[in-house]
């Protein structure tokens, strides 16, 4: 279940950051238009919500919320770094 929900954090923390125009620079070296942009942002925070539910209802309030805090802070390391070795490979 941890697995799931580290692959369901990592694209929620993608589609984040491609809601930004700074990463979609990097990542496509382009901005996206503005509708794009809103429905990345809100497919990310939509996909973290279901997250926690999902994770939440498996493991319990106590123990769900400490595997979702491990979870969101490792996709957000690994969707910063992909953004990293992108906008480097791309240079």
């Amino acid at each position: 279940m941890v697995g799931l929900t580290l692959g369901l954090c990592v694209m929620a923390f993608a589609f984040l950051a491609l809601g930004m125009e700074r990463h979609q620079q990097a990542v496509l070296g382009r901005a996206l238009d503005a509708g794009r942009t809103r429905g990345f942002r809100i497919a990310g925070w939509c996909a973290l919500v279901i997250t926690l539910r999902m994770i939440v209802g498996e493991a319990g309030w106590a123990m769900g919320l400490v595997y979702y805090a491990g979870c969101t802070s490792l996709a957000a390391g690994i969707v910063y770094g992909a953004i990293l070795w992108r906008q480097r490979a791309r240079a």
